[in-house]
Formats: C-alpha cells, structure tokens, sequence
C-alpha cells in the first residue's frame, strides 16, 4: 500500500492540475541532504556582526497538514541564519482568500518580502500595478545558484515587458497525453497498450471491455471540464489561458483562432460522440459531479484519458489503489503558460529584497532546506530506505506536515518517495528540455479591455462545452454553438488578444 503521505501529495497535485497546470514528484539519486550548494549570492553569515532579518514569505494552503510547519521553519532558519543572516516566517493563506488577503497586505504597505505568484493568482495585474519587483539585477546579484541550477525557461518563461517578475518552481512545464488504464483488466484480456499509437485505436479495447466488463465504463472522462475531447485535443492547443482563441501548434504560427471553428475540434467532438453512442462513455458524464479518482478507485471503470509526466503511473496507481498503466498518444507539449503556473516573486512591499533573493536563492540551491520544506523533519515526517528514498516512519498513520513539493524551489534536491523511480528528476528534466513549446510561451492575457465579452462568451461555452466533448450532444448543433459565441462577442476577444500576442512577441524576440 502506498504511503499516506505520498497518497495525499499525489491527491492534492492531480486536483490542482485539472486547469493544465503541471506537477511533479520523485528525486534524482545522489541529492541528499548533506549537497547542499550553499547560498551562490553574496549572503552574509550569522557571524558578520549584522543584525539578523527577519523575511515574511506568504504561500496558499494547499488544504494537506501543515501542524507542524512551525518546528519545520525552526530547523530551516537555523540554515538559512548560519548562510545569509536572515530567518523566515511562512505565512499560509487559504486559496479561497488568497486573492483578497494578498490585496490587503500591499495595498496596506505590510511587510511581504516572498510570494507565491501565479498566472490563475492574478500575476500580470499585479506587475502592471507594480506591486512586484523585477528581478532581473537581483539575479544576477544574489541569484546565480538560480541561474545555475535551473535550466532558462524556468525564469526567462515568466518575463513580462521584457523583465522577470517570478522564479519558477521545479515541475514538469509540459504535458503529453494518452490513455491510463488497470493493469489487472489489460493482463486479464491480454490487452497490450504498447501496440496502441492512436486515440482511435483504442476503439476495438473499448468495445472488448464493455462485452466482457459488463457494467463498466470503458473510457472514464475525468471530469466536465477536462473533457474526453480536451485530453484527445489539448497537446494541439495552446489555450493562451482562456481558451477563448487559441494557437493552434499544428498549424505552426501565431495567429489566434477560434478553437471551436477548427477542423481539429470538429474531428474530436464526433469520435467522442461514435464512443458515446456505442456505450463507452457513462451516459452522464457531461453531467456528472462524480471525478474519475472516484469512478476509478470504485471499480467502476477500466481506463481515463490524461495529461501525463515521467512517473505519472506511479502517481496514479497511489491515488487509484489499483496498479495503473498507460500508454502516451502525444508528444510532450508546453503551452504559453507552464512557467508561470507557480512562481516564487518579490513584492514591492519587501523591507529587505537583497535578502528574500538570497533566501529564494536556497531554495534552489540547498539540499538541506529544500528536504525540510518538502519533508519535513526527518525521523518525525519521513525516514530514509536503504536505497536512499523516502517513506512515512513505521507507525505513523497521518502526518503533521505534507507540503505540496511542486509550489516552490527545486525539488531536484529532494529525496524521492519509496515506490518511485530513483532517477525521477533527471527524467522529469529530459521530459521539459526535451519537449516542444508554443511560440507563445511565457504570454499572459489581460482581459480587463474586453471583460463584458469574455463574460458572455464563457456563458455560451458553459452551455455547449460539456455536452459536446463527452459525446453526449449531437455534433450537429456546432454551427449554433460557433454563431452564438460570434453573437457573444468571441472575434472581439480574439482580436484583442492577437494584439497582444503580437505585441508580447514583438518584446521577446
């Protein structure tokens, strides 16, 4: 049985990921805790005869057990007084407040020197109300570990007007997509998805499992807004954060269309309809509030569509309670805004930027505290194996801290969990460098010029979206769907964000 504490990680990554945001967990072998680069920055040691500062760094409550993130922060500042004369107090923040909460303190002037940022948390507003600092000098003054470590994309893929405003954390920025399913049913029926190169020839397993599984969904959809054709198409796409005009990466330039008027859209909608109406599809999945985590660990269905990752079978079979395999039908993809899905920023509230740069420098560079961040205490939170891994102590039921690892720093060194491949980091890097990128990558819309048309349009979406990608609707009432987004302003959202794009790639040439 997987560990509770990977289960709860592995939980809460798969449910902050439905909106294309990308994670990742495991740990290159050989990163232990006693690496530790060290701070690469000009920090000041406790014994400079400076006084010591203290640095408020606020993050989302993720919702896992943070009890005893005041004994983890303990251990921490004692590394980070020794290596840069400065201590911590992380501040945790409910995502359903976050935004309010985050306004109150800058617009008040409070002390705020760390932050978590990210595209869905309203970052390029906050640049453009200049409540973050650029970071650009600060890197290279205090955050060459950053530079060191981190491969470019990783800052260069958060820039804004040319600057860099946030650090991202170490995650999988990219996605590729295939099919997930049992691998006591595939070793039942001698199902061998190694054979299978098409989302189309998956059909003939589909049918095999409804004739003998009477009673199973063959293709479980995962929920009503990652849809059966959003998986089957979203490798194609890069929403640009909305959805509401699109680059299409078949296509190979940077013109902004509509998805829903794309051949490709078209193509996905019908096939999901063919598995619908031949019963391969739960009948009510364009309503259903019941996820594929539920449908999956209660026996109910054979196999799920998903946005993938070195190591996500592991993640999956953890989450499910059944041994998962899969098969990927796509390459590995990023879309504009893998960079900026979590990053690590500096307000312009911070009393001491110098300083929060070199702490942020640690996390990217220090062993030692990136474990107990993302660990705990060791021999409280976690044990090693014999292999170097990491596993919940012998007795403990639930943990007092589990720390979502893909939120900040670089978890490349990091212990990896019991059950995991050793080498999962270095494969989670070969996955990023090795993939393809939209052109438009590191671009954010501002929405505020065409508000009122991005408020209807997401009516009319809400109306059709759901039933059209599980099948459940007739293709046919597409033209209708495409005239009523026309109707609800669709071109004047596409316009103005292709003036953007265009203006975006005219600064980052």
């Amino acid at each position: 049985m997987a560990s509770n504490k990977r289960k709860l990680w592995a939980l809460t990554l798969s449910l902050l990921l439905i909106a294309g945001l990308l994670a990742a967990c495991g740990g290159g072998s050989g990163s232990g805790s006693g690496n530790s680069k060290g701070s690469s920055g000009g920090g000041q040691s406790s014994g400079s005869g400076e006084k010591p500062v203290e640095l408020i760094f606020a993050m989302p409550n993720t919702g896992t057990p943070m009890n005893d993130l005041e004994l983890v922060q303990e251990e921490i500042n004692k590394i980070a007084l020794q290596k840069i004369n400065a201590t911590v107090k992380f501040t945790l923040i409910d995502w359903a407040a976050w935004n309010q909460q985050i306004n109150l303190v800058l617009a008040g002037n409070e002390q705020l020197d760390l932050l978590v940022t990210s595209a869905y948390m309203n970052y390029s507003s906050m640049v453009a109300k200049n409540q973050l600092i650029p970071l650009d000098d600060l890197l290279q003054q205090y955050g060459q570990g950053i530079m060191e470590a981190m491969d470019p994309v990783f800052y260069e893929g958060t820039r804004i007007n040319g600057k860099i405003y946030g650090v991202s954390s170490f995650r999988e920025l990219v996605a590729d997509y295939g099919f997930n399913a049992r691998k006591d049913l595939l070793d039942k029926h001698q199902i061998d998805l190694s054979q299978v190169k098409s989302f189309e020839d998956l059909e003939p397993i589909f049918q095999l499992i409804k004739e003998k599984e009477p009673g199973m969904i063959p293709l479980v959809q995962r929920n009503t807004s990652n849809t059966v054709v959003n998986d089957m198409i979203a490798s194609r796409v890069d929403n640009l954060g909305d959805g509401m005009g699109v680059l299409m990466l078949d296509d190979n330039n940077t013109t902004v269309v509509n998805l829903y008027e794309t051949p490709q859209y078209r193509e996905a909608v019908e096939l999901a309809r063919k598995w619908y109406n031949a019963g391969y599809i739960a009948s009510d999945a364009a309503t259903s509030q019941e996820g594929y985590v539920a449908l999956m660990k209660a026996g109910k269905g054979f196999g799920y569509f998903s946005n993938m990752k070195p190591g996500f079978e592991a993640q999956e079979t953890g989450l499910i309670g059944y041994e998962i395999e899969g098969v990927r039908l796509t390459p590995a993809v990023g879309g504009s805004s893998g960079p900026v899905a979590f990053m690590i920023s500096i307000p312009s509230n911070s009393k001491h930027p110098e300083k929060a740069m070199q702490f942020m420098n640690l996390l990217y560079t220090d062993a030692d505290i990136m474990n107990l961040l993302t660990l705990g205490i060791e021999g409280k939170h976690y044990v090693k194996t014999d292999n170097g891994q990491v596993r919940v102590p012998d007795g403990v039921e639930s943990s007092g801290y589990v720390f979502n690892q893909w939120l900040i720093g670089n978890n490349s060194l990091t212990y990896v969990w019991e059950g995991w491949d050793p080498n999962q980091w270095e494969n989670l890097k070969a996955f990023n460098r090795n993939a393809v990128y939209s052109p438009a990558l590191g671009f954010l819309f501002d929405a505020n010029k065409v508000k009122t048309e991005v408020a209807a349009v997401s009516n009319v979406i809400s109306e059709y979206k759901a039933g059209l990608e599980s099948g459940a609707v007739d293709p046919n009432v597409l033209p209708k769907f495409i005239e009523d987004l026309k109707k609800a302003g669709i071109d004047t959202i596409i316009a103005e964000k292709q003036r953007q794009l265009d203006e975006f790639l005219a600064a980052n040439q």
